[in-house]
């Protein structure tokens, strides 16, 4: 695209840069990196460059952060340093190391500084970083990095026939690849067959508390509106008016750059939404397909007894009463954190629930207009970014308003222990934090629909 507009691939192709989530699987994230050098070279070696920088992957990379947990959360710490060291041996030129809370609460300044000084220990005092490919040669990790190259490979042939990565993700394709390997790895955690130490192993009889970051969500809010006032009664109004204009005049011919013009109209102090609005005007807003995979996380309890009793439970309250417990698996606010909601419709689905997904981003009105058009019998709120002391209640109160106050709520995901007693008091009839295995999340809410109806 870029050479179609005119640009020297010498001119760009050096300003690239990649994005990387790393793992556990410490000699495989290495290889993964080292995969990914070798087949972007490979890629814009088609296009001639005369730089070798141009062949040059450049990446940053961000430690795992559904690979933290809640329980005995001081081995993240560990954790964290492992999947540093996997990104630096992989040769990441920019690296983000989460911290120990992050299964908890958004972090502390105290966990912020260890994972901030994880980075600073490893590039002063382990000399890891005066070598730049220390594995190069280990007939082991030559032949890992070869087997990704050429699986990955595969991969983007196979995008490739599609049309390429935008008419992929039409099709809906990646997301669902991604949620299958989730769904599958999920299970296994489940079962006990892939080792989470202090979760699924190991496990402490007591855990401590732990102080944690308290967002005030609403102070927050009033002083982000404060804020655009202030921009607002201080710009140019006719000069943000005309920016906005010859955006919407550039999406409607096609003449023009929008990239330019998006700048121009950040300079005179127009708002990010105001320049999606100016394009959408003319384009559209695009919607998502909620799709989930069926059938990978059932599979790995296809013996299990306690996972069946379950499915013929739903099955008795199906015969009961005409139809199967239907949940709602919602995202609210700005949390673009999808893979537990999406495990998790996945894994009800498979056990027999009706699932229903909100599209990402939705507000509480949103929500509980999608469960009562739905007719659902339970929203399941997946929180990630702090907001279920605001969102959670927000929702409760909207059935309420809406006359469907016997829609039960249940939430799940990064809450702190603390806040239980908040969102029980708020009317919440279930809560979930990192690690709760599904089978038991699955019986508590199909136990808490079946309470509901005998109320």
């Amino acid at each position: 695209t870029a050479l179609a507009a005119g640009l020297d691939i010498d001119k760009f192709a050096g300003r690239l840069s990649f994005f990387w989530g790393i793992g556990m699987n410490f000699y495989m994230e290495i290889a993964k990196l080292r995969a990914a050098r070798l087949l972007w070279a490979r890629i814009v070696s088609e296009f001639n460059p005369k730089n070798p920088r141009s062949k040059m992957l450049r990446t940053h990379s961000q430690t795992s952060g559904w690979s933290l947990t809640e329980q005995d959360p001081y081995n993240n710490v560990v954790r964290t340093t492992i999947e540093a060291m996997a990104a630096v041996f992989g040769g990441t030129q920019s690296l983000h190391t989460n911290a120990l809370d992050e299964a908890i609460a958004l972090p502390t300044e105290f966990s912020a500084r260890i994972a901030r000084n994880t980075q600073l220990i490893i590039q002063e005092e382990t000399g890891i970083t005066k070598v730049v490919d220390p594995w190069g040669g280990s007939y082991m990790m030559e032949s890992l990095t070869n087997d990704i190259a050429e699986k990955a490979w595969e991969l983007i042939q196979e995008v490739e026939e599609k049309g390429g990565m935008a008419k992929a993700i039409e099709t809906g394709m990646p997301k669902l690849r991604i949620e299958e390997s989730a769904a599958r790895k999920q299970a296994r955690i489940d079962r006990g067959e892939d080792v989470i130490v202090g979760v699924n192993k190991y496990r402490l009889d007591t855990e401590d508390d732990m102080d944690i970051l308290d967002i005030d969500n609403e102070k927050v809010r009033k002083s982000q509106v404060a804020a655009l006032e202030r921009i607002r009664a201080s710009r140019d109004e006719k000069a943000v008016e005309d920016a906005l204009e010859a955006i919407y005049q550039c999406a409607v011919s096609g003449e023009g750059n929008l990239l330019d013009l998006a700048v121009k109209a950040t300079r005179v102090r127009a708002t990010v939404g105001e320049i999606s609005f100016a394009m959408e005007r003319e384009f559209g807003r695009f919607n998502a397909q909620a799709q989930t995979v069926s059938g990978v996380y059932g599979s790995a309890y296809q013996n299990d007894d306690n996972w069946n009793e379950i499915s013929a439970d739903i099955e008795a309250f199906s015969e009961k009463h005409g139809r199967r417990p239907r949940m709602l698996v919602c995202k609210m606010g700005q949390d673009g954190h999808d893979r537990g909601a999406k495990v998790i419709a996945t894994a009800f689905a498979d056990v027999g629930f009706d699932i229903d997904l909100s599209p990402m981003f939705s507000t509480p009105e949103e929500v509980a207009k999608q469960a009562i058009e739905n007719d659902v019998h339970v929203v399941g709120v997946s929180s990630q970014a702090a907001g279920h002391k605001t969102l959670v209640p927000a929702l409760i109160e909207e059935l309420k308003k809406q006359g469907a106050g016997d829609i039960i709520v249940v939430a799940g995901g990064v809450i702190p222990k603390q806040d239980y007693d908040f969102l029980t008091k708020a009317g919440v009839k279930g809560i979930f934090g990192p690690g709760t295995q599904i089978p038991k999340a699955a019986r508590d809410v199909l136990d808490a629909i079946n309470a509901n109806y005998k109320g």
